[in-house]
């Protein structure tokens, strides 16, 4: 048998019940300010429209409020206070544990949208009046702008012009628009009208009119009787896409090798078109790192190849808004060189450049020009810098950042490394950037300076105020950029400095201050902040409210819930000031909270545990110096849907008939609805099956039915689910063990989880088990939860053996206890099961005190003193705290405490690092924790003071030098010394115009050392270096700079170190000089041996000069293959060697055996055998060549002979001499003339012209005139050969 037990249901609060959703952070949106705020903040969670409100200067008239309604302070600073711990789950929520719901999903009611919209609004920073409808009507509410246009407004001419601009407000915004600072009159204008109830505008070009005439600088204001709100000022453009201009190109010339820019100088469109370029046929240009295409659409070459003549090129436009494409007149190539054959084998050639001929030059730059250059970006946009270059071989382009590293999350190449991308630039992405361009001939690099501007962005965006009569506020613009932005304020869209004096109004800067204010004080404020890069508007609102309560949801809601679930009774409701809210029973009795009450600082009322006494009807009342409202909510309390006697496992054979049980308890006035699942699908009930209110019939058992079936009661606020799996056999098979018969799988969950014997430290948990699924439960684990400290999150307590069903649970003092347990068996765990009901067991003085005690400092002034806080079992009792003391050490003084609620204390004023005594003590409400340890704590570090002196260096190689210094003393470095280091960096190399990279490295020497050594140098370099000491805080000062110059060491391995044998003679060998010659070559050293297998010949060493870097070897042995190894010298010795070895013969194992075979006698016939055949071969193809090399037609066409062909008497044919035989490709006609036969391959295309004919030997001499355009005719057909030699033809 398997259960699933799962209940609760959606109306474990109510039919009527909403959604749950977060009030903490709606409560958040603003805290109490000095200036007496009213924020709307409706917190939907809870379902209630709560002002937020701060009490610290009220004016004088809401301290006479406060003296009618003194209550509502208290109640409106717990509301601050607290409100941050509050979190209560929706109405019908079950947090005792996860439930399968299906009853039907319920519609909120109009409220429930009216409160969500309110509380997100109000995140937002736009205070809104909640959307009831009566509300809407009675509240006023100032003009907001909802919805307008960009800044930049770019139309499509071929369309008709639309520039938005819709606000909302009570009573409802009327529009009107300025064109360029002036009033735009639309009624005069036919094309312009606006649509209804919106100020947008609609300008329509269907009967003629042009676009242009309309462009221009636009402004919509909304206005109603509470004041005007503004839209930015929308600059229309039409788009535009000119055409191309007409021009020749002549062929572009260019040497191979060479550098060449192809410039497209696009057409200025609006908005500029996308470059790209391909041919004049619409293939696409390949790109690469020689061949790319600037930001500017430019074309660049970084060195012209011959194979770059083989296209044309064309640049192309395209225009977004008029979806068309522009090609320019395309460029052709003319390239010269000094290898006209394009052999396309060379293109894989590892130096194309060289085998072509092409010379190699240093790199240069294309773009930009020079050494420098500047660029200047607004912050949030894309910074692209380009660097694009020359020479041959291509050079690689690398990417610097002058004094710090580029941005890894911000930075990426483009371009083949040619652009530098870094999107959305801050000021510290300001500064100077280069780009390195090299290849081996040499290296350049361009500076880039890079300046960060800014247009205004918000530090503070002004947000609409809404208060109630006598309050105080203010309005804040807040903006930065680069330069500084101006800031203007303006009220109703006018200037504030022209608008009629408020007494109470005081404008500070960024800053408009509000003082008891009145209805009368209500109007839309605009903040305009500006510099030369752009500017910012923003609308904000003060709208003063005096409302009395009002209830938001509908009255007299009937809630039903589940006997033993927790439930949240909710009565949203508005007013202003915020109203208070009580809750009563049956209309008596004092206000509900405590015990299994709890009513929240937002005036949700929740009961923890429902019970049978707690039916009744809830009257929630909210009151505020205006008057007073209240609701009622009808609590109805149902017994939970159960599944007494559930269907079991069972096995069957097929045909026969099977039974399945499930009898169910409900309560009476509920619905009850039972059905069935198979393999947890819905179940088709058949004529095979019959569905009753208790059971389910199955006859005539096929092996389809075999499965697993679950029963699932339901009714409209819960369910029950009970599941059992019926296994089908054959007729003939009976198993004798049933467990091997039946497939294993994980246990199902425990259920009916009871607590007893419930004591001070200790409880009884006793479960059901559920089914095993054919695999015995090995073990059950225990899980607690408690709300108070991590709710939600599920802990393992302890462990029991599979036979046990009842344990006795050890219990920690003042903790909200909720248990599961968890089945395993060997095929894995089951789901967990329902939750327990809650036991919280009573408090206790803590035990322990908190770990982890550390003190360290953050500034230089204080000392941060941290723990671990204690969790929920650890904390014994309510209002967990912590005792925290400090003195400093060996001074005698008094111990400093203070008490602390978190988990981490910061201590002021301190000296640099000395040493302080540290105690946490827990404590909670029932007492005191044990006394604690003592722990050693610092205060902050500062700076080091000081910095190493008398730093000597002494070269011990060429790679390391050996550093001494004097230590400092211990009172400078003001904090825990960590190490002494040494930064250096190559200054220059001793060689001539080799660029090195000055960055700066370090080395470290850990602890309160005198020396050290700076390894891994590079020979042959001057260096420059400085020592510091270093404490937590950072470096001290650097010491006094020391030069030092490393000597010479051997050099690196040869670059591309390449062997080829173009035949069996000769070897040849090419290389690069080394990356890091590290001193002065003076030649090379090649030392080579042949070898055969594992047969190795003597070793032969060559020397070569320095310049030297091609070899070729004679070889004296074709069989064996050599080995080579080359190193570069420098006067300290030879350096790494490169080895190499010459290739492989296509196929050794003949060249080892081609001695035997030569001496073999089936070789020697084979040989003779293929001469025969050549000298056959040899023989056709003389013949062929006396006949001109073309077959006969009667080959092709199967032509019979005819009688006009001419042959001798005995039926062979007349082979005549060749001086009296006709062309070949002619044709004798009836009188004895010659006619030209056709032919594709005429030799006019070949001859000079003249009279033309054949001498002797058959050589052309003359004219031979062919029309290609004539018709072929049938040339002289021949016979089947007789003789020999027509035998030997025929064949060929």
């Amino acid at each position: 048998m398997r259960r699933l037990a799962a209940r609760g249901a959606a109306g474990d609060a109510g039919e009527v019940a909403a959604p749950a959703a977060d009030s903490t952070d709606c409560a958040r949106g603003r805290h109490p300010s000095s200036r007496r705020l009213i924020d709307l903040c409706a917190i939907w969670d809870p379902g209630v429209f709560l002002p937020a409100v701060g009490w610290k200067r009220a004016s004088g008239f809401a301290r006479r409020r406060l003296n009618e309604a003194e209550t509502l302070n208290s109640v409106r600073e717990a509301q601050l206070e607290l409100l941050e711990a509050a979190r209560p789950r929706g109405p019908g929520s079950r947090e005792r544990g996860p439930v399968l719901r299906m009853a039907r999903q319920q519609q909120p009611p109009p409220w429930v949208h009216a409160a969500f919209l309110l509380c997100l609004l109000s995140l937002s920073g736009a205070i809104e009046i909640p959307m009831d409808p009566s509300i809407q009507n009675e509240l006023s509410q100032p003009p907001t702008i909802t919805k307008q246009s960009v800044k930049d407004h770019i139309v499509d001419p071929r369309d008709n012009i639309l520039i938005e601009c819709e606000a909302k407000g009570n009573p409802a915004p009327s529009f009107h628009w300025t064109r360029n600072s002036r009033f735009f009159n639309i009624a005069k204008d036919p094309r312009v009208s606006m649509k209804r109830r919106s100020g947008t505008l609609v300008i329509d070009f269907r009967s003629g009119g042009r676009p242009e005439e309309y462009e221009g600088e636009y402004q919509c204001f909304a206005r109603n009787k509470f004041g005007t709100a503004l839209s930015n000022r929308i600059r229309l453009q039409v788009s535009k896409s000119p055409l191309w201009p007409k021009e020749n190109l002549d062929p572009v010339v260019v040497q191979e090798g060479a550098p060449l820019t192809l410039q497209c100088n696009p057409p200025p469109g609006l908005p500029s078109p996308v470059i790209f370029w391909m041919s004049s046929s619409m293939e696409p240009i390949t790109q690469d790192k020689r061949v790319s295409q600037g930001h500017n659409g430019d074309l660049y070459f970084s060195n012209v190849m011959l194979q770059d003549m083989q296209t044309d090129y064309s640049c192309n436009a395209r225009f977004h808004f008029t979806h068309t494409i522009q090609q320019k007149n395309a460029f052709t190539l003319k390239v010269l060189t000094n290898n006209p054959y394009n052999d396309s084998s060379l293109r894989n050639h590892p130096d194309i450049y060289s085998a072509r001929g092409v010379a190699e030059r240093t790199p240069s730059f294309m773009y930009p020009q020079g050494t420098a250059s500047s660029q200047m970006v607004l912050r949030g946009m894309d910074l692209v810098l380009e660097c694009i270059a020359s020479g041959v071989p291509t050079p690689d382009i690398a990417w610097y950042k002058k004094g710090g590293d580029l941005p890894s999350d911000k930075a990426k190449f483009e371009n083949f490394n040619k652009a530098l991308r870094i999107t959305n630039v801050s000021e510290e992405d300001s500064g100077e950037y280069f780009c390195l361009a090299s290849n081996k001939m040499g290296s350049i690099r361009h500076t880039i300076s890079v300046r960060v501007k800014a247009a205004p962005y918000w530090l503070d965006e002004p947000k609409n105020l809404i208060l109630a009569p006598g309050e105080d506020g203010r309005l804040v613009c807040r903006a930065n950029g680069n330069p500084k932005p101006t800031v203007q304020w303006m009220v109703n869209g006018e200037p504030l400095q022209s608008a009629p004096p408020n007494p109470n109004r005081e404008v500070a800067g960024d800053t408009i201050i509000f003082r008891d204010t009145q209805i009368s004080s209500r109007a839309v404020y605009q903040c305009n902040t500006s510099n030369e890069h752009g500017y910012l508007l923003a609308n904000a609102f003060v709208s003063v409210l005096d409302v009395p309560p009002r209830m938001l949801s509908p009255r007299n809601q009937l809630i039903r819930v589940i006997l033993y679930n927790r439930t949240r009774l909710d009565c949203p409701f508005f007013g202003s000031p915020i109203p208070t809210l009580r809750w009563f029973k049956n209309g008596q009795g004092s206000n509900l909270d405590g015990g299994n009450y709890h009513v929240y600082e937002n005036g949700s009322l929740e009961i923890k545990m429902i019970r049978k006494e707690d039916q009744g009807i809830y009257t929630c009342v909210a009151t505020n110096i205006l008057g007073k409202a209240e609701n009622q909510v009808r609590l109805e309390v149902k017994d939970p849907t159960r599944i007494y006697r559930m269907p079991e496992d069972q096995v069957a054979k097929r045909g026969t008939t099977v039974q399945l049980e499930c009898r169910v308890k409900h309560d009476p006035s509920l619905k009850l609805t039972v059905s069935w699942l198979k393999d947890d699908e819905p179940l088709y009930i058949g004529n095979r099956m019959k569905k009753e209110d208790d059971s389910l019939t199955i006859f005539g058992v096929a092996e389809r039915d075999q499965g697993s079936y679950t029963c699932v009661a339901s009714t409209e606020l819960d369910q029950d689910l009970a599941k059992a799996y019926l296994t089908v056999l054959a007729d003939q098979a009976t198993p004798t063990n049933r467990l091997a018969a039946l497939p294993k799988g994980r246990p199902d969950r425990p259920r009916d989880l009871e607590l007893t014997d419930l004591a001070e430290r200790s409880v009884r948990l006793t479960w059901i088990p559920g089914d095993d699924n054919n695999s015995p439960i090995t073990d059950y684990v225990v899980q607690f939860e408690e709300d108070q400290f991590q709710p939600g999150v599920w802990h393992d307590h302890s462990k029991f053996p599979g036979s046990v069903n009842s344990a006795v649970l050890q219990l920690s003092p003042y903790v909200n206890y909720q248990f599961r347990v968890i089945a395993i068996n060997e095929v894995g765990s089951s789901h967990p099961s329902l939750p327990s009901e809650r036991y919280r067991t009573s408090g206790a003085p803590p035990e322990s005190n908190p770990a982890d005690v550390k003190g360290e400092g953050t500034r230089k002034n204080n000392m941060e003193i941290t723990w671990t806080p204690m969790n929920a079992t650890s904390a014994f009792g309510p209002n967990l705290r912590y005792i925290v003391k400090w003195r400093r050490r060996e001074t005698r003084e008094t111990w400093n405490n203070v008490t602390v609620w978190g988990s981490r204390y910061v201590v002021g004023q301190t000296p640099v690092y000395v040493p302080y005594e540290i105690r946490v003590q827990a404590e909670n409400d029932f007492g005191k924790g044990p006394e604690p340890d003592t722990v050693i704590g610092y205060s902050g570090e500062d700076y080091p003071r000081a910095a190493p002196t008398d730093v000597k260096i002494r070269v011990l190689n060429s790679t390391a030098i050996s550093l001494q210094w004097n230590r400092v003393y211990p009172d400078t470095v003001q904090g825990q010394l960590r190490e002494y280091r040494a930064y250096y960096w190559r200054e220059s190399s001793l060689l001539k115009n080799l660029w090195v990279s000055q960055k700066r490295q370090q080395a470290s020497f850990p602890g309160d050392r005198p020396r050290g050594v700076v390894s891994r140098l590079f020979p042959y370099s001057n260096y420059k270096l400085e020592m510091v000491v270093v404490n937590g805080r950072g470096d001290g000062p650097r010491s006094e700079t020391k030069e030092f110059t490393t000597p010479e060491g051997v050099p690196s391995a040869p670059r591309r170190f390449r062997v080829r044998q173009p035949n069996l003679e000769t070897i040849n060998l090419e290389w690069d000089h080394p990356e890091h010659p590290n001193g002065i070559l003076i030649g090379y050293t090649l030392k080579y041996v042949a070898f055969n297998g594992t047969k190795l010949g003597k070793q032969i060493v060559e020397n070569f000069s320095p310049n030297q870097t091609k070899f070729t070897m004679q070889r004296a042995d074709p069989v064996s293959r050599y080995r080579f190894t080359l190193s570069a010298r420098t006067q300290v010795g030879s350096g790494e060697a490169a080895t190499e070895e010459s290739p492989a013969p296509p196929n050794e194992a003949y060249t080892n055996n081609q001695a035997d075979i030569a001496t073999q006698g089936w070789f020697i016939g084979l040989m003779c055998a293929i001469a025969l055949l050549v000298l056959i071969l040899l023989i056709v193809c003389f013949i062929k060549r006396s006949r001109g090399g073309k077959y006969p037609v009667r080959e092709k066409k199967d032509v019979p002979l005819g009688p006009e062909d001419p042959k001798e008497e005995d039926g062979s044919f007349d082979y005549s001499d060749e001086d009296n035989k006709p062309l070949q490709g002619s044709q004798t006609s009836l009188d004895g003339t010659i006619k030209q036969q056709e032919s594709d391959d005429s030799l006019v295309d070949y001859g000079e012209g003249g009279e033309g004919q054949f001498n002797e030997d058959g050589s052309f001499i003359g004219q031979y005139t062919v029309k290609k355009d004539k018709e072929e005719t049938e040339g002289n057909e021949s016979s089947e050969a007789t003789s020999p030699v027509n035998a030997i033809y025929s064949l060929a």
